[in-house]
């Protein structure tokens, strides 16, 4: 007889009107010139989507962008005290 764990999902929201309200500001402003930024609401559901879920960056949904993208903001705000 094998002994299952029982499997547990998590589940997650992007963030609601109010929440990306309440810490849009904290992103640092987007450049003036170059490129332009990938949204940093999408971006922000990407990287909580990772860290909620515990997938791949590979894995996360394609609606949140490239995971490239989130990895690499997740990682310069990190350096940067964000």
């Amino acid at each position: 007889m094998q002994n299952h764990q029982p499997t547990y999902f998590k589940i997650f929201h992007d963030l609601s009107d109010g929440e990306w309200e309440f810490i849009r500001s904290l992103p640092p402003p987007r450049a003036k010139t170059g490129r332009p930024r990938a949204d940093d609401r999408k971006t922000i559901n990407g990287i909580l989507y990772v860290l909620v879920t515990g997938c791949r960056w590979m894995d996360m949904l394609a609606r949140c962008g490239s995971y490239k993208t989130c990895w690499r903001r997740l990682k310069r705000w990190s350096e940067e005290g964000v």
